[in-house]
């Protein structure tokens, strides 16, 4: 009898998540891919299955945005349809977003068992959506699988020791395996006029930053006298900010900020790779910056990932000018890092573990 495994994703991190799971779980399971739409923009979907060769989703639910609430119910709706149709021997969710909570919610309800990838993470930001998500599909999941120590430590500290597993990080994963490819396939640096750690690299998405016009114009300032070029790769979120009056007329005054628009997978890993430091407020990209031993700026006031702050290769500033401008010229960890997100190898030990519940 083969198992069905149903992989419900729906943003960029769950598509470079997914990458590295699918290829592992196709040795031993049919999989289920539901696409929630999520991320519909085609420079932030699409491209990542392109880039990483990802199956085409079996379903594309396409949700779209909205309210976190609205959004939320309707791909439980959809979501559950889906699975009372299909199925499914079990259910994996990726990370912390509306797809996420509404994937688990929808499985166990229908008690379909769930997976948990990128489990025990915390911010300890209440006001963050990603960690109400983030807690309550923990508390929901029937196995949890977790990218380091620590975050088997805060499941601890919280009662919940049962079914958690160390895995590692599947985005290390991804990482390894895509890298020797965009190394062969990107050519974005030239195209840009730009050379090997002779500019930084700039993402902002997350609402704190896009929908406070202050904020954003806090980074800008920030950023206003970096003595290297700054590629700022446009996240949807950002085109209203940017349309404003007065941030056009700031970034009217900083010819060194280069203004593109998303790319994908293999492209930023490539701007990843050769940036001389990153500054972001994704927690996907700090990972990438750290596996990258890239210095990393988080424009935020706190990170799920502690282990590379503690390792000092990453700094939080928030949107503090002065912060952000201190670290882009004094910032500059060389001391060896740590390895905290496993092996490579993560991927294999979740779908092992997955066997075991079908005693296979």
């Amino acid at each position: 009898m083969t198992y069905t495994v149903a992989t419900i994703i729906g943003t960029r991190p769950q598509f470079i998540k997914e990458a590295p799971m699918s290829m592992a779980l196709r040795k031993n399971f049919n999989e289920l891919i539901i696409h929630t739409g999520q991320h519909y923009d085609e420079n932030m979907s699409y491209v990542f299955f392109e880039d990483m060769e990802i199956p085409q989703p079996d379903y594309n639910l396409n949700i779209g945005s909205g309210l976190h609430g609205e959004q939320t119910g309707r791909m439980l709706a959809a979501i559950e349809e889906v699975l009372i149709k299909e199925k499914p021997d079990y259910v994996l969710v990726y990370g912390d977003t509306n797809s996420t909570l509404a994937g688990a919610l929808a499985a166990v309800k229908l008690q379909i068992p769930v997976g948990h990838i990128e489990a025990g993470l915390r911010s300890f930001n209440r006001n963050m959506p990603e960690e109400i998500n983030r807690i309550a599909t923990d508390r929901i999941a029937d196995h949890l699988f977790c990218p380091s120590k620590h975050a088997v430590s805060l499941l601890k500290n919280e009662g919940i020791e049962k079914n958690v597993f160390l895995t590692g990080d599947v985005m290390y994963d991804a990482c390894l395996h895509f890298l020797p490819i965009a190394e062969k396939k990107s050519t974005i640096l030239e195209s840009l006029g730009l050379t090997h750690e002779q500019y930084l690299l700039l993402t902002i998405h997350r609402p704190s930053n896009t929908d406070d016009t202050h904020a954003f114009m806090s980074i800008m300032k920030g950023i206003a006298d970096s003595p290297w070029p700054i590629v700022f790769p446009r996240h949807p979120r950002t085109k209203k900010v940017i349309q404003n009056t007065a941030v056009q007329k700031m970034l009217s005054e900083m010819p060194h900020l280069k203004i593109i628009e998303s790319v994908g997978f293999l492209d930023m890993l490539y701007l990843e790779h050769h940036a001389r430091k990153i500054l972001t407020d994704s927690g996907g990209v700090q990972k990438e910056a750290y596996f990258l031993g890239k210095p990393c700026i988080t424009l935020r006031t706190e990170t799920e990932w502690v282990e590379t702050v503690k390792a000092g290769y990453n700094v939080i500033t928030d949107n503090d000018p002065e912060k952000i401008r201190q670290a882009i010229h004094v910032f500059d960890p060389t001391h060896p890092q740590e390895n905290f997100y496993g092996d490579g190898n993560a991927a294999e030990k979740i779908t092992e573990s997955i066997k075991k519940a079908f005693n296979l």
